[in-house]
């Protein structure tokens, strides 16, 4: 699929014709990753973070956080907590946090694998190359890393440097993916200035960089951030502002689908966010295949407030974890057994298995 073709979906609005793009990323989904639907357990480790990303919760300078770090304990807890639910993989997630030194992470890392069939993925923003590489010698499988919008002018109008810092995801991304990670990434849908055109190139980027994961989600403002503060200012859709709607992330979802056939792509709690009654359902029938129910314990999982009203907050791990496979099931699909690599990347080892 081209730009032109992704751009007159984004405008497409007539349901009859947005039900042949559901159905036909739901055929392209079904035939390239299946009807499993794999889940990953999710635990935010910590919401310090260095950097002051104008639409983030948890940014430096939101002094109405409380902090907290996770310990070495209760990450290895939340790990066998994983595997009792039947998950097949843990997701640690963080802010930007540079007091979690990569040794003490990588001794972590490596107890999970020496004592859970867990794969690991890791999403804790930019890092030295020298820490991704001790993580990933330390058996971390996968590194989800967002580049948030392909418009270099708009990523660094609403990403402040660090220490004067520039960033260069997309160079991070292929960093990770040279030390033998499975990369992921993905953007936010209706960030302020974000235009039709950008987010086509998005969906491209996701195929130049030929991504094992894709996530995406809706831009949910916060109001202690400056992009949060200045929503009541946004521009309306039809002046070329992305609306950061229900409707546009289901197209992105199945548009990514489409354009990257064997990715994983999770129906996120953001869209779940937005339509607590049905949203992760229709993702999943739109082109998604993976869910992450919150393992985080329930002391810590309010504090890590990317942005409001997030779903599943005071539900327990257990009962999180029971209604998602509930949904499943209502909606004919399977939950996945085992790792749930993406077809892509079991190619790959296949490949390099028979060298």
């Amino acid at each position: 699929m081209d730009r032109a073709s992704i751009l007159e979906w984004f405008r497409e609005e007539d349901p009859a014709r947005l039900d042949e793009l559901w159905r036909l990323a739901d055929g392209v989904r079904r035939e390239n990753v299946g009807d499993e639907v794999h889940l990953r357990g999710l635990v935010e480790i910590s919401n310090f973070c260095a950097r002051n990303c104008h639409y983030c919760g948890i940014r430096a300078s939101n002094a109405s956080v409380r902090r907290y770090r996770m310990t070495e304990e209760e990450i290895l807890a939340a790990a066998h907590e994983a595997v009792s639910h039947g998950f097949g993989t843990i997701v640690m997630q963080s802010g930007e946090d540079y007091g979690l030194a990569a040794d003490r992470l990588s001794d972590v890392i490596c107890a999970i694998k020496a004592e859970t069939p867990l794969a690991v993925t890791l999403s804790l923003g930019e890092r030295p190359e020298a820490d991704f590489a001790a993580w990933r010698d330390a058996g971390a499988d996968r590194y989800l890393l967002r580049f948030e919008t392909s418009n270099r002018v708009l990523y660094d109008s609403i990403h402040p440097p660090l220490a004067g810092r520039r960033s260069d995801r997309i160079r991070d991304l292929e960093t990770l993916r040279r030390l033998g990670y499975q990369t992921g990434s993905g953007v936010m849908i209706g960030i302020p200035g974000q235009t039709f055109e950008d987010l086509a190139d998005d969906i491209l980027t996701f195929a130049e960089l030929d991504l094992e994961m894709i996530g995406v989600g809706p831009y949910i403002p916060h109001p202690a951030t400056p992009l949060g503060a200045s929503a009541g200012r946004r521009p309306a859709p039809h002046d070329g502002q992305v609306p950061n709607s229900e409707l546009m992330t289901y197209k992105v979802i199945a548009l990514s689908r489409i354009v990257c056939p064997l990715a994983n792509i999770p129906s996120t709690t953001a869209l779940a966010t937005l339509n607590r009654e049905s949203g992760r359902e229709l993702g999943l029938l739109r082109g998604a295949n993976v869910v992450m129910p919150n393992l985080t314990p329930a002391a810590y999982r309010v504090l890590y407030e990317l942005y409001p009203g997030k779903a599943c907050v005071f539900e327990t791990a257990g009962e999180c974890s029971d209604c998602i496979k509930r949904r499943i099931s209502a909606i004919g699909r399977k939950v996945g057994t085992g790792c749930g690599d993406s077809p892509g990347r079991r190619l790959v080892n296949n490949a390099a298995a028979a060298k």
